[in-house]
């Protein structure tokens, strides 16, 4: 006897859910198991007939679009009548197929909702171990993006401008925070909402606290920068202040150096064509260097002298340092030859110069050994030796032009005192060469002295001596 093996298939072709079933989908499977079993066996036992013991169902095709069943022969016959209750188990297999699909379309849109949260959820914790790590929370970050093209260790050059930069930083740093405050920075978490929306919860508070923490220090460094910044922009006023008084100082000296010599031009064709005149024997009339000479191991002195008086034509110059008046003098007194003291030691020099024109006179002198060299018109008339030696001319002292001193730039004597007129007084701190002595002999070479040269500024007159101007060379010329 024939009988109809029932094959339950679905109308789709459904491919095989590839993701995993929530518990109530399970549940609801686990129930409908025996209800397919049951429906197996009443179309079984509804089509075979009692004695078909032992006989096999047979499944036939099933034309595409048609419902599932056993109700078409092999034969291509029509529709066999159903029973009730297989309607209702078809109907009941037909609400079961649609909740199924209807379940894996929720686990699908659910799947991609925890998909989304998930990454989210991951970036908020990346942001929460950045923010627990030193050096790594989001002031930090804030500020490397602040001062990406202007950082901390590359300051502008303009003071002003770093400190106004640093303070709109500040500004800005603490308007951040304060709208993070109001926003109570909210992070997404995994709790789903209705409609799959992700529900936010405020930020820890350890975090927050955290954060307001390293927004703080960021902030001291930044006013500890700021400080830093106004202590240097105060020592470069400081220091511009200083060199500004510095430059002030050289302009007035020039200014008044300037004004001194359009005074003195008035008088003189320039500042070194003047000569000092004593036409008096007394302890009143001389003239005065203001400049003062250093510690000294060799010198050289020149001047032109011109003098007639008699018996001797007096000291020409003197220089006295505190506790020795006869330092350096040059003196012709009374039927005595010309001498040279050096230390209050003294030499006498081969010079006569009393004839009334005018005479070049240079003397040298050197610590070693004493060795002095005096020359008359650019030829060397007498040397020696041990004249102080080893003795260093001592500084701090005053040169008198025509006097002979007792103390230290005073207590004159008159029968000492120089009658005559003397120029071009010069001294170098060192011995001159023969050449370049010759040469200021025969006014074929300028060279001022090195430590005391002969310019108007540089001589004041008492006591009724006078400044005239005098080209030297012309007026030797003319004598001769």
């Amino acid at each position: 006897m024939s009988a109809c093996w029932v094959k339950v298939v679905c109308s789709r072709n459904i491919s095989p859910l590839t993701f995993t079933l929530g518990i109530s989908v399970r549940r609801m499977l686990s129930e409908l198991l025996p209800l397919f079993y049951l429906l197996i066996s009443a179309v079984s036992l509804q089509d075979a007939p009692a004695t078909a013991t032992g006989s096999r169902f047979v499944c036939n095709a099933i034309p595409p679009g048609a419902e599932p069943g056993c109700s078409y022969a092999p034969t291509g016959n029509g529709l066999q009548k159903s029973s009730p209750v297989e309607d209702e188990l078809r109907n009941t297999i037909i609400q079961l197929r649609e909740t199924i699909l209807q379940q894996k379309e929720t686990l699908v849109s659910q799947q991609g909702t925890i998909k989304e949260l998930n990454s989210k959820l991951a970036r908020c914790e990346a942001v929460a171990d950045d923010s627990t790590q030193p050096g790594k929370s989001r002031g930090h970050g804030s500020r490397r993006k602040e001062y990406g093209k202007n950082t901390m260790g590359d300051l502008p050059r303009d003071p002003s401008e770093t400190i106004n930069q640093l303070g709109k930083t500040m500004q800005s740093l603490k308007g951040r925070l304060e709208s993070l405050e109001q926003q109570s920075l909210q992070l997404p978490s995994t709790n789903v909402s209705t409609g799959g929306i992700p529900a936010l919860t405020p930020l820890p508070p350890q975090l927050r606290e955290l954060l307001g923490q390293r927004l703080g220090v960021l902030e001291t460094q930044l006013l500890r920068k700021v400080a830093e910044l106004e202590e240097e922009k105060s020592q470069l006023y400081n220091e511009t202040a200083a060199h500004r008084q510095r430059t002030e100082n050289a302009l007035n000296s020039l200014l008044e150096r300037i004004t001194e010599l359009e005074k003195n031009n008035n008088a003189f064709k320039s500042p070194e064509d003047f000569k000092v005149s004593l036409s008096l024997r007394t302890n009143y009339l001389y003239g005065r260097i203001k400049k003062s000479l250093p510690e000294m191991y060799a010198f050289t002195v020149c001047m032109w002298l011109k003098s007639s008086a008699s018996p001797g034509i007096g000291t020409p110059f003197s220089y006295g340092v505190p506790g020795q008046a006869n330092e350096i003098v040059l003196i012709e007194w009374g039927n005595n030859p010309i001498e040279l003291l050096v230390n209050d030691k003294v030499a006498q020099l081969p010079l006569s110069v009393s004839d009334g024109r005018w005479h070049h006179i240079c003397i040298t002198w050197t610590t070693r050994d004493g060795f002095w060299e005096a020359y008359q018109d650019g030829e060397r008339l007498g040397t020696g030796d041990n004249l102080a030696p080893w003795h260093p001319i001592k500084s701090g002292g005053v040169i008198i032009l025509g006097q002979e001193q007792d103390i230290v730039g005073g207590r004159f004597d008159a029968t000492q005192a120089f009658v005559g007129e003397l120029s071009q007084f010069n001294m170098w701190d060192r011995v001159l060469r023969p050449v370049d002595i010759v040469g200021l002999a025969n006014c074929s070479a300028y060279m001022p002295g090195n430590v005391v040269p002969w310019i108007d500024a540089n001589v004041e007159v008492f006591g009724g001596a006078t400044k005239a101007p005098l080209e030297i060379c012309e007026d030797r010329a003319f004598d001769s």
